[in-house]
């Protein structure tokens, strides 16, 4: 069974993040453990407020990645993994985003500093895309590499799956939506019970995020509500950074 979910830092918390821990009936699973601030955001650099939650997200994330028996990296954006801190994956079963295939110039540069930063401190590293592993009695599956959002120019990222027993979790990375139907297949063919959606891209809706792109994926959030048998949806992440969220999800 699974017997918690704990989002450790969001963008709903003040910080920029989607790190998660899932504890199974034999496994502590943490996703993406990292977090970052936005250098401006609304013309604004980062308050006090946000530079605290900062600090206590961290020291959040530390803990539970201590505790943690495996640790994946979803992608290589600094808001979702730290190269300056490589003691966190001493002696754990890291699984990672393809560092070379399927990837963008900026991140494979980042994967490659990541790499020398852990060498020799995990378990062992074992590349995510596409796989699926079973580790005791929970079962672990990654999409193939799906783009972070809705092109290729920010990279691919992969969506995680965590089974055990009869009841599944899902988290979404950073698929901006989803509005691509390579991002919302994995989701319709894991029929998910709680689902952590990163969202749509609003707060640049019209500039870097279309209009199209937003009705494709309120379309897709529907759809996977309606056929998945879902529970629980979790929004959050980018769409959190527009002040008008409330009013973009239909």
């Amino acid at each position: 069974m699974i017997k918690k979910i704990v989002p450790l830092a969001f963008d709903s918390f003040g910080v920029r993040s989607m790190a998660t821990f899932v504890e199974t009936s034999d496994l502590k699973i943490l996703i993406d453990p990292g977090v970052s601030l936005a250098p401006l955001r609304y013309g604004l650099e980062p308050h006090p407020l946000e530079l605290q939650r900062l600090d206590e997200t961290w020291e959040t994330i530390k803990q539970y990645a201590e505790d943690s028996d495996v640790l994946i990296v979803t992608h290589y954006h600094y808001d979702h993994h730290d190269p300056n801190h490589p003691e966190l994956y001493k002696a754990k079963r890291v699984f990672i985003k393809h560092p070379t295939e399927n990837i963008n110039k900026s991140q494979k540069s980042r994967a490659a500093f990541f790499l020398e930063a852990i060498k020799g401190l995990p378990k062992k590293i074992e590349i995510s895309d596409g796989n699926t592993f079973l580790l005791g009695k929970t079962r672990i599956a990654f999409s193939k590499a799906v783009c972070h959002g809705t092109n290729p120019r920010l990279g691919y990222v992969t969506e995680v799956s965590i089974k055990s027993n009869n009841e599944k979790f899902l988290h979404t990375s950073d698929v901006e939506g989803p509005s691509l139907e390579e991002q919302i297949k994995f989701i319709l063919e894991e029929k998910p019970d709680v689902l952590f959606v990163d969202g749509p891209m609003t707060y640049m809706l019209g500039y870097r995020y279309s209009f199209k792109s937003l009705e494709i994926s309120n379309n897709n959030l529907v759809k996977a509500m309606r056929e998945t048998g879902l529970q629980t949806l979790v929004l959050d992440h980018h769409f959190l950074r527009d002040l008008k969220y409330k009013t973009r999800i239909k």
